[in-house]
């Protein structure tokens, strides 16, 4: 068991986490206010989170395996 990789895999899990709730409450408002100046930038800032959270769900989730699994 790798301690280090387990750490780094668990920590971006949590931001993931982090990001998945937080990517849909900032695209919720950004829909909500489609008539405000910033809605395309708010948008975008939004859709990158999502885009974000799903990346390192998915590194975190390597990270995890290879220290759970990977040689020392």
């Amino acid at each position: 068991m790798n301690k280090r990789n387990l750490f780094r895999g668990l920590r971006a899990m949590a931001y993931a986490v982090v990001l998945a709730f937080t990517g849909p409450t900032v695209l919720t408002s950004a829909f909500k206010n489609q008539e405000h100046a910033l809605y395309i930038p708010v948008l975008g800032i939004a859709i990158l989170m999502c885009a974000a959270s799903i990346a390192l769900g998915f590194w975190g989730i390597r990270l995890l395996v290879k220290g759970l699994f990977g040689e020392e």
